[in-house]
């Protein structure tokens, strides 16, 4: 039985590249980004106006001029009109192209305006000159980077393209994953179960997680039937690049999953892990290259492998920037025996004073998924002590 440091690395050293695609900017949300992009001009590309006012000299100010003749008026989009007379203003709108004879904006907060007018209501000391002026090439100049390879495409980032004028965006491709439940105790969700029957939640589970990674799966059960196994896992082979299946890779009876993979010539890099919960955690890899996740049944731990080792593999195989890891602090005492890593049920809070608060929520065991809607992380606790003290600082990793 290995650690889960050393089932990290054997996971992140079968990350794969997916090539990349061409998808519109405006569906590339949630994907990650395989080239860069560079401004095709300036940023903002015009001295833009930030405020609704007037445009004045600021040397008139430094003159003594309290008020100024409007010579007219300026909409955001209008080519910029021109002053001469010192006197003189334009009144001017926000995202209007700020015109050369005038260095200064006031808005009007700052003025009365009547009768063709503008006068000042504050002190002309208040006026800063060149003051409510996004000036040109301030962002970004034409050719900078507005964004990199590797970085999650955001609402930011295709606010950013789009103001580049890129209609199209290279893009990680996502692997072709499908999910396998199995077990035949285990019914359909709109079917009423029998006694001692439940019904299939854990495919979902990893169907919706993968669905907020911009992943749509493909869905299958495996009854306990070991000739139906290997077909469908042989066919599952040959056409999908990730298998994650939920169950039967235990040590009982009918659990067929791991002969019928060993029969099917994949690999097995390992099986069972040093942690609580999903200590049967299997994983393998086909000499055709397609990666197989296969977690233990309870639901928690299959949430908690899901976002401890298949999560971390994706972004590493889409090659997406990697994030500083997410520490808090214990809000209680937790006392843990064995010595096995502990992934702790916690509801994560942050204190008056800003820092980040893990409050255990201790459940029944890794079937209790119930209690995962009361939780939003799991602490990562070390093997190598029993008690955990209020105050101690541990890894998160937030759902």
């Amino acid at each position: 039985m290995i650690t889960v440091e050393e089932a990290e690395q054997i996971i992140q050293d079968t990350i794969k590249n997916y090539g990349a695609e061409i998808t519109p900017f405006d569906m590339a949300l949630g994907r990650v980004l395989a080239e860069d992009i560079k401004a095709d001009r300036d940023l903002p590309p015009f001295n833009r106006v930030t405020v609704d006012g007037v445009a004045i000299k600021h040397s008139a100010l430094e003159n003594g001029t309290n008020s100024f003749h409007v010579k007219a008026t300026q909409a955001a989009g209008d080519l910029p009109i021109e002053i001469i007379e010192d006197d003189h203003c334009v009144e001017i709108m926000t995202g209007a192209g700020l015109p050369l004879s005038v260095d200064t904006v006031i808005r009007y907060e700052d003025l009365e305006m009547r009768a063709g007018l503008a006068a000042l209501i504050v002190d002309r000391s208040a006026i800063k000159k060149g003051q409510n002026i996004h000036y040109q090439g301030k962002d970004k100049k034409k050719d900078d980077l507005v964004a990199t390879s590797g970085q999650l495409i955001t609402p930011a980032i295709v606010s950013l393209v789009a103001s580049v004028g890129e209609t199209e965006l290279r893009v990680k491709k996502l692997p072709k994953v499908v999910v396998i439940s199995s077990g035949d105790e285990m019914v359909d969700v709109e079917q009423t179960p029998q006694q001692y029957q439940l019904r299939r939640s854990n495919n979902y589970t990893i169907k919706a997680i993968l669905k907020q990674n911009g992943i749509e799966a493909g869905m299958l059960h495996i009854p306990d039937n070991p000739e139906v196994t290997k077909k469908l896992l042989a066919e599952c082979l040959q056409n999908y690049d990730v298998i994650l299946l939920s169950g039967g890779i235990s040590m009982g009876k009918f659990d067929y999953i791991p002969k019928a993979l060993e029969d099917l010539q994949v690999k097995q890099l390992l099986h069972k892990v040093k942690q609580r919960p999903g200590k049967p955690f299997w994983f393998g890899k086909h000499e055709n290259g397609v990666i197989v996740f296969a977690f233990p049944g309870n639901p928690v731990s299959t949430f908690m492998c899901m976002h401890r080792y298949f999560l971390p593999w994706l972004q590493s195989s889409l090659g997406l920037q990697a994030k500083q890891p997410v520490y808090a602090i214990l809000d209680h005492d937790v006392y843990f025996h064995p010595e096995l890593t502990y992934f702790l049920q916690v509801k994560l809070e942050t204190s008056y004073e800003g820092k980040l608060l893990a409050k255990p929520i201790e459940g029944n065991g890794s079937g209790d998924f119930a209690n995962l809607a009361d939780t939003n992380a799991f602490m990562e606790l070390p093997l190598d002590k029993s008690d955990f003290k209020k105050g101690e600082v541990y890894r998160v990793w937030l759902f």
